[in-house]
């Protein structure tokens, strides 16, 4: 069959395909198609974004198909009998869905950075091998460590360390924390293409059912304004949507604190911010300090703008309806006025983006203020706050007269458009005095919560509706910068996966070590499920890929090898096409699978 052959002298490195066959009844081999050296095999490579091995694996599999060569068929007859029970207590089914997530974690080269914090600590269990099974799990089975411990059982390579080895690992692993990290980044580029013109910073909360805070999970103030003690993730990513890196800290620290030394940090440690790096965030980060370190050296920034927070003169400028213009077309300036009160041209310009630049300065920083404003975004705004609105009288009538409810300022939730009122209620009552027949009529007051619709509110906030602002520096073209703001959709895309499908903030973790480790394999997790989901071309959606690795199992048949139990799909050949080996053969060896095991480990 054929193969690749590396040949590698003093000065080169080349690649070619070979065979094996029979010369003066001698078993040799014959190059059958010679790839090229080493460069001109990393140029195809990096033309798909793959590293050599994959790109190789990619290639020898298209050869093979254009030159049919044909699959012998090794019949296999697997005796069952149906009196004959199956043995008490033996697992017999396998995930094999991990071993792409494994070909990933081993070209990132992770093993290698974990054998160097194995040795400066000579501990004697497998640190890798207990790395690996919390990465995969997470993707794969996410829960607790307890029942990740128990369910890596699952993995067709059986895990040999035990649990307390699983809980002393994170130690070792938080005390390396940075350097894991950045040796993963570093790695990363020979991987992978990573775009760091462009990174995107974002935080989150993540929240813990305890009633006394610590040194790390502490009281403050969440994105979900719950009463539990947190903590903040700041998250780092490149322009094309994969985690570079991330930072732990206490929850009553403001996000902002945090992005500076981050940077500063990262500049340092992993090269990054350099002169044309162009840092883009949310509106919480646009901070005077912020805009003010993000221009030195020729840096540059894109952060959002919260219309609502602006100077009055500003805001004047944005409601001002003359001055807008369409993208591509900087001969023609629009009245917002004439088009909204239009039908027609409400119909033929719904869904357009119009903008305008305003000039605008903090105390240190002269820069461009980009407001956009669509139809169709004013629209979608207004249908969220009229459910929210409805919401909020359902409340109101459901609520027994006097009863009080609990508000809210969390503009996402619909109790913000409750008004109360404290109002008075004068009764008067007949007392009979203790002299002759008269009566003395007494009056009590008493005081009852009272609820409406905030009808105020509503009309101050439909007054930004369809408007969006960014803030920025750059000297570029206008829909270049839109663009690097409406990719920040990938840094929040990963926080919902994170939390959502990697289930990250389920965590029954106190120790602060091993808490903050906890939140380093979650990362470690992220980065590899983006590598997968680009090498898969963006065509399957999380859940699709999730479920299917979930449900790549083998059931092993003693003394034959594994069968697959699961559904062949489109995906399962991508991913096969993709990683160069198959799994989806109606048995595979023992045999084959230890060279698939070899394989994923290269």
């Amino acid at each position: 069959m054929p193969r690749i052959k590396v040949s590698t002298s003093k000065n080169s490195k080349s690649y070619s395909i070979i065979e094996d066959y029979c010369r003066n009844g001698k078993r040799t081999t014959k190059i059958v198609d010679y790839i090229g050296n080493y460069s001109k095999v990393m140029e195809l490579a990096k033309k798909e974004n793959l590293d050599i091995n994959t790109w190789l694996k990619k290639y020898l599999i298209q050869y093979k198909k254009e030159h049919n060569i044909p699959i012998e068929f090794n019949e296999v007859i697997i005796k069952k009998y149906s009196n004959k029970l199956i043995p008490k207590n033996v697992l017999n089914r396998f995930n094999i869905g991990y071993l792409f997530l494994k070909d990933i974690y081993y070209s990132l080269k992770i093993d290698k950075i974990i054998k160097t914090v194995s040795k400066k600590y000579k501990f004697e269990f497998d640190l890798n091998e207990v790395l690996t099974n919390l990465v995969f799990s997470r993707i794969i089975y996410p829960s607790s460590k307890l029942k990740t411990y128990e369910l890596s059982k699952n993995f067709i390579e059986t895990p040999k360390y035990n649990l307390e080895h699983l809980y002393r690992g994170l130690t070792y692993l938080n005390n390396e924390l940075d350097y894991i990290q950045k040796e993963i980044y570093n790695n990363s580029k020979s991987v992978i293409n990573r775009n760091t013109r462009i990174i995107y910073f974002d935080c989150t909360n993540y929240y813990f059912d305890i009633n006394e805070e610590d040194n790390l999970r502490k009281y403050g103030k969440g994105k979900d304004h719950k009463p539990n003690p947190l903590v903040g993730m700041g998250l780092f990513m490149d322009g094309n949507g994969l985690p570079i890196a991330m930072n732990i800290y206490p929850g009553n620290e403001s996000e902002t604190k945090h992005l500076i030394p981050l940077q500063e940090k990262m500049e340092k440690d992993f090269a990054l911010f350099n002169k044309k790096t162009i840092i883009c965030t949310d509106a919480a980060m646009c901070t005077d300090e912020i805009k003010q370190f993000n221009i030195k050296d020729g840096k540059a920034f894109v952060i959002t703008q919260s219309i609502k927070k602006l100077k009055e003169e500003y805001k004047e400028e944005v409601f001002e309806d003359s001055n807008w213009r369409i993208l591509g077309d900087l001969s023609k300036t629009y009245n917002l006025s004439d088009i909204l009160n239009d039908e027609e041209q409400i119909k033929k310009h719904y869904e357009t983006l119009f903008y305008k630049i305003v000039q605008t300065e903090t105390a240190h920083v002269v820069q461009d203020l980009i407001v956009t404003f669509q139809i169709k975004y004013k629209d979608y705004l207004r249908n969220v706050r009229n459910g929210q609105i409805e919401r909020a009288r359902k409340k109101i009538s459901s609520t027994n007269k006097g009863d009080k409810i609990k508000l809210s300022v969390n503009p996402n939730d619909f109790r913000r458009l409750i008004k109360e009122e404290i109002k008075e209620l004068k009764t008067k009552k007949s007392k009979k005095l203790k002299e002759g027949n008269s009566f003395n009529k007494e009056e009590k007051t008493q005081y009852f919560y009272s609820y409406s619709i905030d009808q105020d509110k509503i009309k101050e906030e439909e007054k930004y509706d369809g408007y969006y602002g960014i803030t920025t520096n750059l000297n570029s073209d206008i829909e270049e910068i839109l663009k690097i703001s409406k990719n920040r959709w990938e840094i929040e895309e990963s926080f919902r996966i994170l939390k959502t499908d990697f289930d990250s903030g389920t965590i029954h973790l106190s120790r602060e070590d091993r808490i903050k480790a906890h939140f380093l394999t979650c990362f470690i997790s992220l980065l590899i499920y983006r590598i997968l989901e680009y090498r898969l071309n963006y065509k399957y959606t999380n859940t699709q890929i999730i479920d299917k690795l979930k449900e790549m199992n083998v059931y092993e048949e003693k003394g034959n090898g594994y069968s697959p139990s699961y559904v062949r799909d489109d995906l399962t050949d991508d991913l096969h096409e993709i990683f160069g080996f198959r799994t989806d053969y109606e048995i595979i060896s023992y045999e084959n699978f230890k060279k698939i095991f070899t394989q994923v480990k290269k």
